[in-house]
């Protein structure tokens, strides 16, 4: 079980992710792309094309979390600027 509070930074990685792409293929992108290590403990949010999705990539200490969210209803308002990562607050 995650505990909402033990968790790091939440690092939303802005612009279009293939939601095809599993635990690897995000951790590459994270590492890569954005110099950071997947390994810190810290959640990454990866947002889908259409922003009715995305998925939450999270390492426990043992092995990685991938979580999927989709929104029946509605879509996620996100920043259009490519190949920035944001961190934000647990209260955000």
């Amino acid at each position: 079980m995650i505990n909402l509070c033990d968790l790091g930074q939440v690092y939303l990685i802005a612009g279009k992710t293939d939601m095809r792409q599993g635990i690897d293929s995000l951790a590459y992108i994270i590492k890569q792309r954005f110099e950071l290590d997947p390994f810190s403990g810290q959640v990454f949010l990866f947002c889908g094309g259409r922003k009715d999705r995305f998925k939450a990539l999270y390492w426990d200490g043992q092995g990685f979390w991938l979580l999927y969210k989709r929104f029946e209803n509605g879509k996620l308002i996100l920043i259009q600027i490519q190949n920035l990562k944001k961190s934000i607050l647990y209260g955000q």
